[in-house]
Formats: structure tokens, sequence, C-alpha cells
């Protein structure tokens, strides 16, 4: 049996974000996130920036994480850190540091699937959240994935749908970019939508078999769409905006709602949890709340700080993987695209 409590420092660096968290068996101490404002201007993230941002950032996120944990170096059980998949110059930095880290302190080292840390994250202890108990399907959607995975345990994970082309979080932001909204332009289509009618432009949902995803063909529909209309009338996209994001936004959640009704009906699974960045938004949230009512599913929505990447949820898988003694050793390789 392992002594508790066991202390993980946890690194995620897969994308634009510089994370640390300091774990006390499965709470969270301390989830400390620089973001990197630095690719706003150019739309998107720059992967050769972001890199170079999280080698200026590691060390004092770190620094922060473990002070805000009031924990020592000493006291770290393990060190985990996001293997892949993400940015292959971003996800160096952080197995750098991790690596130096643990053979520094003489701890074990432990790599962690971005994707398993973002179903995970349901498992970390906070109060007022329910875990989801196995089996249950996890709808994962970001702004680089979209997956139904059926959870029968830990580390047992089945892909049973993903998305075919783009991910859901990169037709919001597609969609805002064609609305002439900064980037990231995902939350800001939520805000609109808010206010909007979700019934004022239908679009036509992309067929596609069995339980995958497509958006490709939804983006370039709202692209004809809002050119046609600009083209009529120049102030088309100012004077309705509300209800272009509303429209949108509807689409999209029809899209992913229609998928999960399929799975749950194909696997008899009625436990349904959702991470991911796209899971912070709030008509996301709200629909499926409503599908508990609904469907007489039970449904998981992580807090807030849990959906987009944050290092806690690194911290949960690297917690359970020392309950089993999965530790890598120094060899252990960076991964952009990485086996589920």
């Amino acid at each position: 049996m392992t002594k508790s409590p066991v202390y993980i420092l946890a690194i995620e660096s897969s994308c634009d974000d510089t994370a640390a968290a300091v774990l006390k068996d499965n709470k969270v101490l301390s989830n400390v996130v620089a973001r990197q404002s630095v690719h706003e201007e150019y739309g998107g993230v720059v992967p050769e920036l972001a890199s170079r941002a999280h080698q200026q950032n590691i060390v004092p996120v770190i620094d922060v994480a473990l002070k805000k944990a009031s924990v020592e170096k000493d006291q770290i059980s393990a060190v985990a850190f996001t293997q892949g998949p993400g940015l292959m110059g971003s996800l160096l930095v952080g197995s750098s540091f991790a690596k130096s880290l643990a053979m520094a302190l003489d701890v074990p080292l432990i790599a962690v699937n971005h994707m398993h840390a973002h179903i995970l994250a349901h498992f970390i202890d906070e109060d007022n959240y329910d875990k989801p108990e196995f089996p249950f399907l996890a709808m994962t959607i970001s702004g680089g994935h979209t997956q139904i995975v059926r959870v029968d345990s830990f580390f047992d994970m089945t892909i049973i749908g993903e998305t075919t082309d783009d991910a859901v979080g990169e037709a919001f932001d597609k969609s805002a970019k064609i609305l002439g909204l900064p980037y990231p332009g995902g939350p800001l289509v939520d805000k609109y939508a808010q206010s909007g009618n979700p019934k004022a432009y239908p679009f036509t949902k992309p067929k596609v078999d069995g339980l995958d995803f497509s958006f490709s063909g939804l983006k370039t529909q709202i692209l004809y769409f809002v050119q046609k209309n600009v083209a009529q009338d120049p102030d088309f996209i100012e004077k309705n905006i509300e209800d272009i994001c509303a429209s949108i936004q509807y689409t999209i959640i029809q899209i992913l709602m229609d998928k999960l009704k399929m799975a749950v009906k194909e696997t008899g699974i009625k436990q349904v949890a959702i991470g991911g960045g796209v899971s912070a938004n709030s008509g996301i949230r709200t629909t499926l709340k409503e599908a508990e009512q609904k469907y007489g599913w039970k449904t998981f929505i992580p807090k807030f700080e849990y959906t987009t990447d944050n290092a806690a949820m690194i911290g949960i898988v690297g917690y359970h993987k020392f309950l089993e003694n999965q530790f890598n050793d120094a060899s252990v390789v960076s991964k952009a695209r990485i086996e589920f």
C-alpha cells in the first residue's frame, strides 16, 4: 500500500498555456496557469512563439505552484507531465523540465496523455462535484479535439466516436473569425448567443455515419452565408451579431447532442461527462443539464478551471498512475500525436 499523503507536482505545456499544479492525493492544493497573450494579434497560436514563452514561464509558474500549495520540493512524491498530444516545441519544454526535476529530486517520473487527463479531471476531489461511476461516456470537446469515449476504468478507455476533420473548438473560433471577432472567438460567440434567437438562421447539420463528427462543412456554410448577406447589406453582421452567434451555437450543440444521444442508445450507458475547453460554453452546459430531466441521464460537468488546459488534470492522472506504479524513465519521448 502507498503511504499517504502522495504529493504530485504536475506540469502541462501542450499548447500555449504554461501550467503547474500540486496535488495532495486527489485534492488540488494549487493550480497555476500562465496564459500567453502574444498569439492574439496573429489570430491563432504560433508554435515558435508558444515554445519560447513556455521557456520564460515554466520556472516561475512551478515556483508559484509550490509556494501556493505550501509544499517543499523534498515533499514531492512524483513529477507528472504532459507527454502529448500537442505542439512539439511546447511539449518538449515541459517534458525536459519534468525529467530534470524528477532526476534532481530522485522521484518517479510520470508521463500523461493530455486527452486522458481531460476525462479524469472529473476525479479531482472537489466539494459539491460528484464523480462519475464506471462505466461512463466522456465527450471531450476542445480547440483541437472532439471525441466520445467509453470509460470502463481509470486506464481502460475506448474512443467510440471522433471528428473526421476539424474540432468543435475550431468551428467556434473560425466562425468568430468570419464574423470579425478577435481570437479566441469561441467565448465571444457564446457571449453574443445568450442574447440572440437560436433559430433565426437555420444551418444544415452534416450527415456523418455512426458516432463520428464533421465540422468543416458547417464552417464553409457559415462563410458563404455571411458573404452572401454582407454583399446585400454591409452592416448585416453588426445588426444581427446576437442572432447569428445564437444560430451557430445552437447548430453546433445539436450536432454534439445528436451523437451523444446515439452513443447512449448504443451503449446503454446513461452517465455522461464532458471535458475540454469548449465544455466551458454556457449553451452546452445548459443543454447537458436539461438532458438529465429529458432523457434520464446523469451528467457531469467539471469545475470551470478544470475545463481548459490546466495542470491539475495532469496531476490527477499522475496520482492514479502513482498508485499503480506506472512510472517512466528519462528515455520517454514527447509526441505531437499519441496513441490514445
